[in-house]
């Protein structure tokens, strides 16, 4: 198994490992551009490599960026920054990108990368808890309803506290796309068949799924990509 399927499969949860080969090598990786790919390549080094966005998920995501046509948007969690290069190669020159983390050093990992593909530019890259600089963007009335399209990646104790910010900066319209809401397929396990590794968040993603169904303010969709990935557009 070349390195490519080692680290891919184990971020998906299809019935197996070939069928999601199957995807990603005649789908994904002939579409991925090639910064990328090396972005990826690259993060399957780092000891959290599975923090990383996995790549048929992002392949949704450069989708739906240019179905909104967005150029302003915001990213909670960055790690060495997949999901923020395929978003600033997705969004117009003149686009720009709110990046949230607490944790430079693995952006720094990806910066030389994001750098020779030409779209530092679009990224201000803030290193902070998200809660307090998105409460700031709200200081700002002219920010709210602004931003086209959100990408959260990050402590699931806090995504409906990020949610609730979120539906006051996005546009009517705009999309947030959220990470990791099928928790390695735990959130359909009980607690005692989840692995230790797993539980600590396991029970916030399950309240955190059920609160996004019963929230009329959005339209929603749970894709079984990646990690599982909820997609919701604000309708008011």
């Amino acid at each position: 198994m070349d390195s490519n399927k080692a680290i891919s499969f184990s971020k998906g949860l299809l019935q197996s490992e070939e069928l999601y080969q199957y995807v990603l090598e005649t789908s994904v990786y002939p579409r991925e551009l090639e910064p990328l790919r090396e972005l990826r390549m690259l993060t399957t080094t780092h000891p959290r490599a599975m923090m990383a966005t996995a790549p048929d998920a992002g392949q949704l995501m450069a989708m739906l960026l240019t179905l909104v046509n967005a150029q302003k948007t915001i990213e909670v969690g960055v790690f060495t920054g997949y999901s923020l290069l395929l978003t600033a190669l997705s969004i117009p020159e003149d686009g720009k990108i709110t990046a949230i983390d607490v944790n430079r050093e693995a952006y720094e990992i990806g910066l030389p990368i994001i750098r020779n593909a030409g779209v530092e530019h679009k990224i201000n890259f803030i290193e902070s808890e998200a809660q307090p600089i998105l409460d700031k963007l709200l200081e700002d009335h002219g920010n709210e309803g602004s931003f086209d399209f959100a990408f959260v990646d990050a402590d699931k104790v806090n995504y409906w506290n990020y949610h609730e910010r979120l539906m006051k900066l996005l546009k009517v319209g705009g999309i947030v796309v959220y990470d990791n809401t099928l928790w390695g397929g735990t959130v359909a396990l009980s607690e005692e068949s989840t692995p230790e590794n797993k539980k600590a968040s396991r029970q916030f993603i399950i309240e955190f799924n059920k609160l996004l169904a019963a929230d009329s303010r959005v339209q929603i969709s749970h894709a079984p990509l990646g990690d599982g990935i909820t997609i919701c557009r604000r309708i008011y």
